[in-house]
């Protein structure tokens, strides 16, 4: 019973610290995105492969984004999260 309640604990401070973390993004003005051609599948299988090394430099660069708001939309998402499944070995395990 002490163990479920420790593990409630981590994962609310877990919780807890993740919503704090997302209250100091900051909103880039669509505009400035807007100058470039968007990205499509193969910029968002990029993105997806350097995901993880992204949010890190994204915590400490304001000018790194994980994800490209100036997108071709479905495309861009499926490569992204393409990217992202092959980077972490896919949900094959999972099964």
């Amino acid at each position: 019973m002490k163990d479920t309640a420790n593990t409630l604990k981590r994962i609310s401070l877990l919780v807890l610290f993740i919503i704090v973390l997302t209250g100091c993004a900051q909103a880039i003005p669509i505009d400035e995105c807007l100058e470039v051609a968007p990205y499509g599948f193969f910029g968002g299988l990029w993105h997806g492969f350097i995901a993880p090394f992204s949010f890190i430099v994204s915590l400490f660069m304001d000018d790194v984004a994980l994800y490209a708001v100036n997108n071709n939309g479905s495309w861009y998402d499926f490569g992204f999260v393409l990217g992202a499944g092959i980077l972490f070995g896919g949900g094959g395990k999972a099964a």
